[in-house]
C-alpha cells in the first residue's frame, strides 16, 4: 500500500452527486472511502465501499475505522448525504423531522467529529459538505424549512469550525448547490427547476464535483461557503 496516496471519504457516495464525487477524485489517483446505505462493493481495489446509515455513530466509527485500517490516513471528508422532505411546514410529521435529521445533522457531526480526530494526528486534513444556500435564499413556493434548518446549520458549522481549526491544520468549507439534475427531482420537472436558475440551466453533478476539488486544491480557503447555483443566491 502507498501510504503517501490521498484518500477522500465520501458519504451518500452510491448515486447522483456523490458517485460525480467519487469518480471525480478518482480520476485524480486518490483511494476512495464510499459509503452510504445502498453502496455495493467495488471492483476497484482502490475503492473501499462500507454501507450503513450515515446517522449511526456506530456506522461512522466502523466507517472511520476500516478507513484507516485499509488505507492508513483520510486526507478529505466530503459530507455528501443529505435527505430533503418538501411539504408545507405545518404538515411535516415527526418521522419526515426524524429522517431529515438524522441523515443531515447527525450524518454530518458524527463522521466530521471522527474523521477530524484523525486529521489532528497527522496536522492536516480537509473537511468539505455538500450544503444549500436556501438558509440565505428563501424561495416562493419551495418547503424548505428542514432543509434551511439543517443545511443552513452544517453552514454555520462549517464556519465554526474553520477558525476552531485554523491553526491546527485542517480546513472545513461548504459548497452549497442550487437546482442540480439528479435523480432527487423527476426529468418532468427538469425544465420547470432549470428555469428557476437565473443561468436558466440546471446545474449538472459535475458542477458541484469540480467546485469541491477547486476548494480541496486551494490551501488558503478555509471557511468558505461556495455557492455553486446559478446565481440563485445572488438575487432574482
Amino acid at each position: 500500500m502507498n501510504k503517501s496516496q490521498k484518500v477522500v471519504l465520501v458519504t451518500g457516495a452510491s448515486q447522483g452527486i456523490g458517485a460525480k464525487i467519487v469518480d471525480a477524485f478518482r480520476q485524480l489517483d486518490y483511494r476512495i472511502v464510499a459509503t452510504s446505505r445502498t453502496i455495493k462493493p467495488s471492483d476497484d481495489g482502490n475503492i473501499l465501499c462500507i454501507a450503513g446509515d450515515i446517522g449511526d455513530r456506530t456506522t461512522a466509527r466502523r466507517v472511520i475505522a476500516e478507513s484507516i485500517a485499509r488505507f492508513g490516513r483520510i486526507d478529505t471528508l466530503v459530507n455528501n448525504a443529505g435527505v430533503y422532505i418538501g411539504k408545507p411546514f405545518t404538515e411535516h410529521t415527526d418521522e419526515d423531522y426524524a429522517a431529515v435529521m438524522n441523515v443531515n445533522i447527525a450524518g454530518f457531526y458524527h463522521i466530521t467529529q471522527l474523521a477530524i480526530a484523525e486529521m489532528e494526528k497527522r496536522s492536516s486534513g480537509h473537511v468539505v459538505s455538500v450544503t444549500a444556500s436556501i438558509d440565505q435564499v428563501a424561495i416562493s413556493g419551495v418547503y424548505s424549512v428542514l432543509a434551511a434548518l439543517t443545511k443552513g446549520g452544517i453552514n454555520a458549522a462549517t464556519r465554526s469550525l474553520a477558525i476552531e481549526y485554523a491553526r491546527k491544520g485542517v480546513r472545513v468549507n461548504a459548497v452549497a448547490p442550487g437546482n442540480i439534475r439528479t435523480p432527487m427531482h423527476a426529468p418532468e420537472v427538469h425544465e420547470a427547476l432549470g428555469a428557476a436558475n437565473p443561468v436558466g440551466r440546471l446545474g449538472e453533478t459535475s458542477d458541484i464535483a469540480e467546485a469541491i476539488l477547486f476548494l480541496d486544491s486551494a490551501p488558503f480557503i478555509t471557511g468558505e461557503i461556495l455557492h455553486v447555483d446559478g446565481g440563485q443566491s445572488a438575487g432574482h
